[in-house]
Order: C-alpha cells, then structure tokens, then sequence
C-alpha cells in the first residue's frame, strides 16, 4: 500500500474504533497485535501492554463499558512506508455522571500486509488523571489548596 492509502486505513482504523465498531476495528489488526499505552494502570487499567486480538478486545471493550460517547479529531496525521503518526484529540463521555472528558494522544501505527501490527500511544497522563479523577491533582500532591 502506498503511504497515502496506509495514512486513510489509519485514519478509517480511527473512525471505526470510535464509533464503537469492535468487531470492524479488529479486523483491520494482525492477530498478533502490540500494543502499549504508558498509563497509571492503576488508575486505567485497560491501558498498558497488551498483545494479541483477545487483548485488545477486552481493552477496547473495557473502554467502551466505561464511556457512554467516544470520539476523536485527528489534527495530524504524517505517513512514511508502513509507519503513520497521528495527533488526536480524545472525547470520552463517563458512562457513571456524564461528565465529557477531552486528552490529546500521540499515536504511532505500524501496518503489515494492510492491517494494524502495532499500536504505541503517548498520553498526557497528568490531565487525564485530573479528569478522570475529578481533583486538582497538582494540589493533592503539593498540600496546596486549589484557587477557588
């Protein structure tokens, strides 16, 4: 595939996972799969290392148990050979109070013979934390009291 067409099949990979299409969005991946997320797994567990299609369909499926919306805007988007990056920004709507979560991830896709091999996303972590958990966390770990 050329870069232009590995840069769309990202792209559509995207779409599909965030309308909430599992089934679709595991087609397009190799049964061998990687993934990894640096992650609090703590705090989010369905992040970290995973492998493999059984993985991911219990990872992609813990998030779409946790979140009543999914979406995602990607602002860019660069491919070279099998390799696309992308610069997304994340909307997730918490299933328990509604509250719309939004976090940017870097993501960088790995293609073999025109499906997803590997996934490796940077988070920023810190803000989705704070979302997640709904506290200023900066004045959590300072002992300061957050501006009213």
């Amino acid at each position: 595939m050329s870069e232009e067409s590995n840069r769309q099949f990202v792209l559509d990979f995207l779409n599909t996972l965030y309308s909430g299409d599992l089934e679709t969005t595991l087609a397009r991946c190799t049964d061998d799969i990687e993934f990894i997320a640096n992650a609090p797994v703590d705090l989010l567990p369905h992040l970290g290392y995973r492998r493999g299609k059984a993985e991911m369909r219990e990872m992609w499926s813990a998030v779409l148990a946790r979140y009543s919306e999914l979406r995602c805007e990607v602002s860019m988007s660069v491919a070279e050979g099998d390799k696309v990056a992308v610069y997304v920004r994340v909307f997730l709507r918490k299933s328990i109070n509604q509250r719309m979560m939004q976090f940017d991830i870097a993501g960088f896709y790995t293609l073999r013979d025109g499906k997803v091999c590997q996934i490796r996303e940077i988070i920023d972590t810190y803000d989705l934390v704070q979302q997640l958990v709904e506290r200023d966390v900066t004045a959590i770990l300072t002992g300061r009291r957050a501006n009213p």
